[in-house]
């Protein structure tokens, strides 16, 4: 994924203007110092207020999964995968994807890579987290994102930013699992697998970072249709309903 035209010299003006301290660059080698100031400048004022009132049917999303060592990030778990699939309202663009391993630098529990299948093996000349970040938040731009049971995703990706560049997540982010609770709030559980059985959804490459990219996205276009019969058009509409539920 290439950065917009103009990026690096807009980094050195960073540079010069202070806004990534020339120590900074000087540890991180000029090319992950440009890296990190591409996704600090990318994480600024994603909360456009326009994105609320964008119909659903208009709204650009990318629908997005990472696959992890474990589930806590803050006891030093890492990413092990991203995954991404851009949608226009509930059109998923197959064509438009996303994927990369990263190298985690710590051992994969073999429980994890009997989960996803990815072995120790896969992720030797795989990209650093930084390169791999770099590129997923060059592909999603300013879109919404779209995710399952959100929390998790959020929690390594904010960790992931902090880490790398002191950077936040920002994006606006709709949850599938929150949807599902609101259109259904009687069901007993909200897991992936069971909301994609009840949707008629082909369950398949589960628990790769793309393969539930996309099985999701198709999730969501669904339920797109299905909140707009409740009088639910746009995202804010969605944000005030899902906030009173």
């Amino acid at each position: 994924m290439k950065e917009p035209a103009g990026s690096r010299s807009g980094f050195w003006n960073m540079l010069r203007s202070g806004g990534v301290p020339s120590a900074v660059a000087s540890v991180f080698g000029g090319q992950s110092a440009h890296q990190m100031a591409f996704i600090r400048s990318l994480s600024r004022e994603q909360r456009r207020p326009e994105a609320l009132i964008t119909p659903l049917t208009e709204l650009e999303t990318v629908v997005f999964d990472l696959e992890t060592t474990g589930f806590n990030c803050q006891k030093g778990d890492e990413i092990l995968s991203f995954g991404a699939v851009k949608m226009w309202g509930d059109q998923v663009l197959e064509s438009e994807t996303f994927y990369t391993l990263v190298n985690p630098r710590i051992e994969i529990p073999p429980h994890i890579t009997d989960l996803t299948g990815i072995t120790p093996e896969m992720v030797e000349q795989a990209p650093s987290l930084i390169e791999a970040l770099h590129d997923f938040m060059a592909f999603i731009g300013h879109s919404v994102l779209v995710a399952h049971a959100s929390a998790h995703d959020k929690a390594f990706l904010n960790t992931a930013l902090w880490k790398t560049s002191k950077a936040h997540l920002t994006h606006r982010v709709i949850d599938t699992m929150m949807i599902a609770r609101l259109l259904n709030p009687a069901r007993s559980g909200y897991g992936l697998d069971e909301l994609l059985h009840e949707e008629g959804i082909e369950i398949k490459e589960r628990h790769h970072a793309l393969g539930d990219s996309l099985m999701t996205a198709k999730l969501w276009g669904g339920y797109m249709n299905r909140v707009r019969e409740e009088q639910i058009s746009t995202l804010g509409d969605l944000y005030a309903r899902l906030s009173n539920a």
